[in-house]
């Protein structure tokens, strides 16, 4: 009864604001209350849904949900979770390179009317550019001289250039390591900073070694070309890209789910020996913006953890209104490779800031294909706290997110959760159904009576 309770309290504070249901009085033509059906949102009348109106009987409780309201919007929702389920055909290749082989991963995924491209490389920082084409037939053109050149702006095309509805990029500047020592949590910074690592002067394997075509992905591994200190003998960055050709989930936390419109990377620290005995580590990335203005980032709010335990926000890098792109993940990384919930990091993300202050370092392929802009705007992300798990746990860091063009993937309610609040939600009506079936029956039993004179 008390898990009940707590879920029936957390329902009336999420799901009212969420749909931003209001409920008015209108007289009827009797005189009793009735509802005014335009209080509801478009979905949520196209499903039936229906407020129910307390009669002057009854008396009026002003926002106050029915359980009937509450289990006729879990009906509702459903089918808008599977919503983005569009299948497309991914490709995935390894660009080889003139007359070296060079760091050059091309996602290709093709709609139904659509092209999306997602070109990844390690030349300077690890870097993305995403191009969405309104044709199916749109291909990546690569002039590798005027690329590895020092000017190679024009050497990354996507043909034809008309076809092209969006384009932006993203890039991964520098790994950050702070002195979380006697340091308060919560405080921004989380620490004395040490000098950053540039992961432009980051030495990258050969990425076609780590292509797996049944997976749809690739890892680029590296480790700073000069390291005085070793700290990276025995230690690696690595940047997992991982396309997708339907919708799912992974089968490790935070289990984010994807659509085939997305690629997934994983960033991972493995054994690098940190300059602290309590350091906090974070990635400084560097976007590019739609105006002068910088990219939004929001928070989503939800009710259920069953994916990512514990957590129940959802942060949300949008690059103009949908659709568009966008950058997707939970605020959460992991300090073993088990991904428990007792190694779970919180991960807190800096406001997105103009880098014109400051030189960033140089992406030969953000500049091939966008040439000189120079409208980026960097945010930092942090991993962990100075108290609890941290990276010294197992001198691991893992971190995910999703990258995209379109609608963002929207997390339905997991089955699990469907069916508790179904139970909690559908029991009260059952006994007041069954009450009244008992009251008419007995009511009808005693009106049968005929007295006797």
């Amino acid at each position: 009864m008390l898990f009940q309770l707590l879920l029936r309290s957390r329902l009336m504070e999420a799901v009212p604001l969420r749909t931003g249901l209001v409920a008015r009085p209108l007289k009827g033509s009797a005189g009793r209350e009735s509802c005014d059906s335009e209080a509801l949102p478009l979905s949520l009348a196209s499903c039936g849904c229906m407020l129910r109106c307390w009669g002057p009987h009854w008396g009026w409780v002003p926002w106050a949900p029915t359980p009937w309201l509450l289990l006729s919007l879990l009906v509702c929702t459903v089918p808008f979770g599977l919503l983005g389920e569009e299948t497309r055909q991914v490709s995935m290749e390894v660009i080889s390179g003139w007359p070296n082989p060079q760091n050059l991963l091309h996602i290709r995924a093709v709609g139904s009317n659509s092209t999306l491209h997602y070109v990844w490389s390690s030349l300077g920082p690890p870097a993305v550019v995403l191009v969405a084409t309104n044709t199916t037939q749109s291909v990546l053109n690569v002039n590798w001289s005027l690329l590895l050149s020092p000017d190679p702006a024009g050497a990354l095309m996507v043909l034809p250039k008309n076809s092209i509805q969006f384009s932006s990029a993203l890039v991964f500047t520098r790994l950050l390591e702070f002195d979380s020592t006697n340091v308060s949590e919560g405080t921004q910074p989380p620490g004395k900073p040490y000098p950053p690592y540039s992961l432009a002067k980051f030495s990258w394997n050969n990425v076609t070694n780590s292509l797996d075509l049944a997976t749809l992905s690739a890892i680029f591994r590296g480790h700073p070309v000069d390291d005085p200190t070793g700290a990276f003998a025995n230690g690696s960055l690595t940047f997992k890209v991982q396309a997708f050709s339907r919708s799912g989930r992974p089968a490790q936390p935070p289990r984010l789910l994807h659509t085939a419109d997305v690629c997934q990377v994983e960033v991972a620290l493995v054994g690098a020996s940190p300059r602290g005995n309590h350091s906090l580590f974070g990635l400084e990335v560097a976007t590019l913006g739609q105006g002068p203005d910088c990219p939004s980032v929001n928070e989503q709010d939800s009710i259920d953890d069953e994916y990512a335990p514990a957590v129940f926000q959802l942060n949300r890098l949008l690059w103009g209104s949908s659709p568009s792109g966008f950058m997707q993940w939970r605020p959460v990384a992991f300090s073993q490779e088990q991904r428990a919930r007792e190694s779970a990091l919180a991960c807190q993300a800096s406001a997105l800031h103009p880098t014109l202050a400051y030189p960033l370092p140089h992406s030969p392929i953000v500049q091939a294909f966008f040439g000189s802009q120079n409208n980026f705007c960097a945010f930092n992300l942090t991993f962990g706290a100075p108290t609890g798990p941290g990276y010294w746990d197992q001198h691991y860091l893992c971190w995910s997110m999703l990258l995209g063009i379109g609608f963002p993937p929207v997390d339905s309610f997991s089955p699990l959760v469907l069916g508790i609040m179904a139970v909690a939600l559908g029991a009260p009506g059952l006994m007041f159904l069954g009450g009244g079936l008992f009251l008419l029956l007995r009511h009808k039993q005693y009106s049968e009576y005929q007295s006797i004179n």
